[in-house]
């Protein structure tokens, strides 16, 4: 029998990429959400919309449909508006995966895959991190995802729901036949500020700290492609949907990419100059952050496949080149 799955914010970059991998792979999929940064044209299946919050639309929907999974991408997560607007951050990321829980229990549908974050980790005490690594989240985003997982270790020990809690790194990259990509207002990624820049579609670059101890002196990041991402996910439902109770994994490469090697990378895809300049470093920017990700593999099958940064942005380009939304 087909499996059907909501998924939850899934008008969205990494929700719709998911979304379109479980389609794919024979998964039937419906989709809610709000539209509030997600878009009509990147959903696959059918289109709810509707906020995470509202309890009678979540109940309704429950008691109209069978779903037997709930993949979780609902989340407000700009860091900087979370320093500004913390309570935003808990309304929406906290209280809604609240609701969303409580109707899911509710209806009887016991599996959920939820989108988080190594944010939750904070300033790292030691590289590559594993899924042991202290938490103490520097952002009210950060500490909004820390909490969810609280209530989802709850839940899954003592309400008998089955969890997985999947730690993203860096997302990056986009569909592979250009269908499918970044499309954020405003746009906080590196890949793609590296490419309006050398566009023109925006002015110079800022590369934040040059005196950072790495290699290069710029910061590190773990940049994980968004197919390797979506496959993690199918792998997680798959494995709650055999009766697995969960847990929380990494996802990462295991291989940190500093910021001028991605700017070099993005030099190298375009043929185009990334134009730049210095600028101090950010508060709440750590040094460098990778993922151990040995634990994904060992528990979920899983493991990045493309960890070519050139790969990365090569998919990411040719999205940006030509994008449908």
């Amino acid at each position: 029998m087909t499996k059907r799955v909501l998924v939850v914010g899934g008008a969205g970059y990494i929700g719709s990429c998911c979304a379109r991998d479980l389609a794919t792979n024979g998964y039937e999929v419906a989709v809610l959400d709000d539209l509030s940064t997600g878009h009509r044209e990147a959903v696959v299946g059918e289109l709810i919309e509707g906020d995470v919050r509202d309890r009678a639309l979540l109940r309704g929907l429950f008691a109209e449909r069978r779903f037997d999974a709930v993949l979780h991408f609902a989340a407000k997560s700009l860091v900087g508006e979370s320093v500004t607007h913390p309570l935003r951050y808990f309304d929406n990321n906290v209280a809604g995966t609240i609701a969303l829980l409580t109707e899911m229990q509710a209806a009887g549908v016991q599996s959920l895959v939820f989108s988080s974050t190594c944010a939750i980790y904070g300033d790292p005490k030691y590289l590559p991190l594993d899924e042991a690594h202290p938490k103490a989240p520097v952002s009210p985003y950060g500490v909004s995802k820390g909490m969810v997982e609280q209530v989802l270790d709850a839940a899954r020990e003592r309400e008998g729901l089955r969890i997985a809690a999947l730690r993203y790194f860096n997302a990056a990259g986009a569909w592979p036949d250009g269908s499918s990509g970044e499309s954020h207002t405003p746009e906080t990624h590196l890949i793609p500020l590296c490419f309006e820049a050398a566009t023109g579609a925006r002015g110079e670059l800022k590369v934040f700290g040059r005196d950072w101890n790495t290699r290069d002196g710029t910061c590190v990041r773990d940049y994980i492609h968004v197919v390797d991402l979506a496959r993690a996910h199918r792998l997680a439902v798959a494995k709650l949907l055999a009766g697995h109770p969960g847990g929380a994994w990494n996802l990462g490469t295991g291989v940190g990419t500093t910021v001028l090697e991605v700017i070099s990378a993005v030099e190298r895809v375009t043929g185009l100059e990334v134009p730049r300049s210095d600028a101090p470093r950010r508060d709440g920017d750590a040094e460098g952050l990778y993922a151990a990700p040995a634990a994904a593999e060992r528990d979920l099958g899983w493991k990045a496949e493309h960890t070519s940064i050139d790969e990365i942005v090569a998919s990411a380009w040719k999205w940006a080149e030509a994008p449908a939304f």
